[in-house]
């Protein structure tokens, strides 16, 4: 089948995905309002559960604006047979924007910086404070901050949006200016996730420093945004015209690149331990030491089995990368490693030990279920492929050949 042939009609989503998409609604504002109460009546647990939700979502949300500009740059049909997945999950950027907003409220809240220095009975940690406020942490300059992430993140959906649109129409169109905006998106990326996990996650413990933890974020959002993209294209493969376009072949590619980023996340991992534990200083150990000890050491030992040394034995096998039924169950896996990973990043600032909060799950479900009602609404609104993109007979024509 060429691309003059093919037609709206037969490419937009299933009517599973409108499915998905009321029941997401109607989830996530359940459990919104339970979270609301629970934020009046608990609000350091809420804020604390609600920064987890925030960035296990914006992760996939970026991470598929990532794995999308790589495409762009690089072709093939792995990309493109996912392409509208991942630009759907993109198109989210402006509802994580908003969903910004409650975290602005839970500053003094989160972020000992943003709390009244004077009232802080612990001398050092107050002269330490002072120091870095003046030269980075601020609220105003946080504010600041994120408003230029989220422009810069915004701008970038938008294009990537405008232009794959204009494909759904003909003529045939390359993807050059794709490529032209990519390179630079891509390095606007890495700088703006970097400060971001700085600002967000890291200065929650403003006397510890990493210069390898925005890598570890960066590269846990592009894992979970595959993940993502394998489990949704599970759910569309039962239904034309995802039936006629995903190949064992696209699917293999996916699992190749699950195993890539699975394997670059071990590496920054364990190079950040590997460059602390040489040093041992005491203003960076601390760190790790909230973390193996008191119930999280055995969240951390999961972690290195169930996150990186299982899946990565898994994933060795061709026949199971092929199987986008086995694919998607450790896709699934997965996702909820990276939730279990985000938990052991930030709860033990607040919790020195093991303790999962209400807000934990009863948020996490509320941004997900609202996250999801988004996702499938853009996923709804274009055609599953661009046809009038010049790369579309990658997928269309081994389809119908």
């Amino acid at each position: 089948m060429s691309a003059a042939r093919a037609n709206q009609l037969d490419t937009m989503a299933p009517p599973v995905a409108r499915i998905i998409q009321s029941r997401s609604l109607v989830i996530g504002l359940i459990f919104a309002a339970i979270s609301i109460i629970g934020g009046f009546l608990r609000p350091d647990e809420f804020f604390r559960g609600y920064l987890l939700a925030y960035m296990d979502w914006l992760g996939v949300t970026l991470g598929s604006m990532v794995i999308l500009m790589i495409r762009h740059l690089t072709g093939g049909g792995w990309g493109t047979v996912i392409r509208r997945i991942l630009g759907a999950a993109m198109r989210c950027v402006p509802l994580m924007t908003i969903l910004f907003v409650p975290i602005l409220f839970g500053l003094p809240r989160l972020y000992v910086w943003a709390r009244p220095l004077d009232s802080m009975a612990d001398k050092h940690l107050r002269e330490h404070l002072q120091e870095i406020t003046k030269s980075y942490l601020s609220v105003n300059g946080f504010i600041v901050r994120a408003a230029i992430y989220f422009a810069i993140w915004n701008l970038l959906s938008f294009f990537l949006t405008k232009w794959s649109r204009e494909q759904d129409q003909p003529p045939v169109r390359d993807n050059n200016r794709f490529k032209v905006l990519s390179g630079p998106g891509l390095i606007l990326y890495a700088f703006t996730v970097t400060f971001a996990a700085i600002d967000w996650v890291m200065s929650i413990d403003p006397s510890w420093i990493s210069t390898i933890y925005g890598l570890v974020i960066l590269i846990g959002q592009l894992l979970s945004a595959m993940c993502f993209a394998i489990v949704v294209e599970r759910i569309l493969v039962k239904y034309k015209p995802m039936s006629d376009w995903l190949k064992p072949e696209f699917v293999h590619d996916h699992g190749k690149w699950m195993l890539t980023f699975i394997m670059v996340w071990a590496y920054f991992s364990f190079s950040q331990w590997l460059i602390i534990w040489a040093g041992n200083l005491p203003d960076e150990i601390t760190w790790y030491m909230r973390r193996l000890n008191d119930g999280w050491g055995f969240v951390g030992l999961w972690l290195v089995v169930f996150h990186f040394a299982v899946p990565f034995v898994i994933l060795l096998s061709r026949p199971f990368k092929r199987d986008i039924n086995r694919m998607a169950w450790l896709a699934v896996w997965m996702l909820f490693m990276r939730y279990l990973d985000l938990l052991w990043n930030i709860e033990p600032n607040f919790s020195p030990t093991f303790a999962i909060t209400w807000a934990d799950v009863v948020v996490s479900i509320a941004v997900g279920g609202l996250w999801m009602w988004f996702f499938f609404r853009n996923l709804n609104s274009m055609p599953l492929l661009p046809v009038h993109d010049v790369d579309a007979n990658e997928v269309l024509e081994p389809a119908h050949g």
